[in-house]
């Protein structure tokens, strides 16, 4: 049995410098247990509040490391959730976020969840409920790693795919090397937008169709959207402009409220030969989960789609340090505002999406509280892992705040 003492310490070394730890530091382990083949789980309260989730494995000189950096330990991992199931091979999938995720065989995606909730994963218990009313765009679980709380889920990797997050930083790219408008390059992603608003408005509906739809609560909404703006040291004046956009929620008819994805943005879509899948229904990792479960406007997703579209054009440009270059910021502005045109139109196009939306004239006001409520989020996301980055969700909230001026 390993020394807890031991364990903690190295834990307490570790973990901040993981992006998937939300926490500054360590305040406790709370649990430890071995599992096969030098695996062991530990269950970890950080000064957030919240309780995070480290596998980790004892190497032959004694050093603790993250096991799934670990050839064979993650090979014991996965064996948690599906023990039957026979695999050999296991690659890292894309960058560290929230989650960690591993291929195997290059046909299952095991998926660790870090940050615990408290029972069920909403994630693995919405995409389950949507596959069931034949829901085509999500990938089903295969297996589970359960007991009280979920530790992983294992789905069937899609073949041929690539998310949507580097779909767009592709178009821009080619879109910054051109200099051309938006729908005129070849690598327009416009076609794309178009399909991927299709599929939103298809969720929405199969997510009321699933969780059933209820009357809007204003006042929680506008709570939650306070509540964050608190979270984030804004000049006063701003604040209350905010509050402003906020309370206009209570001029206009709202429309009914769904369970919604939470976390909507480029990078947890994926597109394949059979189009668009959507994935990771857990919601914002920094909300708390009653606030992520809450029945919303399907507005909040769209209004998340649409500031990944912003934040995009803001990226490729520092991905080629062009953010002083005044007429490709003119371009990553034409690329998103095309490119939101062309989600909307295939999100409005759905023909049974009515059924879940405000009425017309009311959409650009709740869409435009909930636009705002994500950019404020952003700023508090990127005051804590990305400081360099803040401008980006800022120059969102002055743009919003001027345009309601």
């Amino acid at each position: 049995m390993i020394d807890e003492a031991v364990l903690q310490k190295s834990l307490e070394e570790q973990l901040p410098t993981q992006r998937w730890f939300g926490a500054s530091k360590v305040t406790a382990l709370e649990s430890a247990r071995e599992l096969e083949g030098k695996l062991i789980q530990a269950i970890v309260r950080g000064d957030d509040g919240a309780r995070y989730q480290a596998i980790v494995g004892v190497l032959d000189d004694g050093s603790i490391v993250d096991a799934t950096s670990d050839q064979a330990l993650s090979l014991a991992l996965f064996r948690q959730a599906m023990p039957d199931e026979e695999v050999s091979k296991v690659r890292p999938l894309g960058a560290e976020q929230t989650n960690t995720s591993l291929v195997f065989d290059e046909r299952l995606v095991l998926k660790v969840f870090r940050r615990l909730s408290d029972g069920p994963n909403p994630d693995v218990d919405v995409t389950k409920a949507l596959a069931d009313i034949g829901f085509e765009h999500v990938i089903a679980p295969v297996g589970l790693w359960r007991d009280g709380d979920d530790y992983a889920v294992v789905n069937e990797l899609l073949a041929s795919s690539v998310d949507g997050w580097q779909l767009a930083l592709t178009s821009l790219r080619d879109l910054y090397d051109r200099r051309c408008p938006p729908s005129e390059a070849p690598g327009d992603f416009g076609f794309e937008a178009e399909r991927l608003g299709r599929v939103t408005a298809e969720l929405h509906v199969a997510m009321g169709d699933a969780f059933g739809t209820s009357a809007a609560d204003i006042d929680a909404w506008i709570g939650d959207m306070e509540a964050q703006l608190a979270r984030v040291d804004l000049p006063s004046k701003t604040a209350k402009q905010a509050r402003s956009v906020y309370q206009s929620l209570r001029d206009v008819e709202p429309g009914p409220a769904i369970r919604v994805h939470g976390d909507y943005h480029l990078g947890q879509t994926l597109s394949a030969d059979a189009g668009w899948f959507v994935l990771d229904f857990e919601g914002e990792p920094a909300r708390p989960l009653e606030e992520r479960s809450r029945p919303s406007s399907p507005m909040q997703d769209v209004a998340g789609m649409l500031r990944s579209l912003g934040y995009a054009a803001q990226v490729a440009l520092r991905e080629i340090g062009a953010t002083e270059d005044e007429d490709l910021q003119r371009l990553g502005g034409e690329w998103e505002r095309h490119n939101v045109e062309r989600f909307l139109a295939g999100y409005d196009g759905y023909a049974e999406i009515d059924r879940v939306l405000p009425p017309t004239e009311a959409r650009h006001v709740v869409r435009r509280a909930f636009e705002l409520d994500k950019a404020v989020y952003e700023i508090a996301y990127e005051e804590g892992h990305r400081p360099d980055w803040v401008e980006i969700p800022m120059a969102a909230v002055h743009r919003i705040l001027g345009e309601v001026a």
